[in-house]
């Protein structure tokens, strides 16, 4: 349980300040985003970054009950996989984002999604 807490206590205020910062400046991040997808060798390293936090979070906390810890459990194996994918065949990642990129409810609905979470995870770490 304290790898749950400790990891919700991580998770939720990056979860909740990345979402607010789409939801309040869409355009930056989709300037940023478009820059990303254009360099091969950012792809990589992100893929990287994915893959070792992933890793971690895998590693410490592979919790599949019922409960609140799942969420920490999934974003652990996405990020894995996400990583994974991005080191492995960067150029298809880059060409399928640069399409993705330029859906107008991508940004607003991701903005939500994350700061829906980073709440979750800030009452279960800090409050509960």
């Amino acid at each position: 349980m304290q790898a749950s807490i400790f990891l919700a206590r991580l998770l939720g205020p990056l979860f909740l300040i990345v979402g607010a910062g789409l939801l309040l400046n869409p355009k930056a991040f989709r300037t940023m985003a478009g820059e990303l997808v254009r360099s091969v060798t950012l792809i990589y390293l992100f893929g990287l970054i994915d893959f070792a936090a992933g890793l971690a979070i895998v590693l410490t906390h592979n919790v599949w009950l019922m409960s609140w810890r799942v969420l920490i459990t999934l974003i652990g194996w996405l990020l894995l996989i996400r990583g994974a994918v991005r080191v492995l065949i960067p150029e298809t990642v880059m060409g399928y984002a640069a399409r993705i990129i330029h859906n107008k409810q991508l940004i607003p609905v991701s903005g939500i999604v994350l700061a829906l979470l980073g709440v979750v995870f800030c009452y279960f770490g800090y409050v509960a």
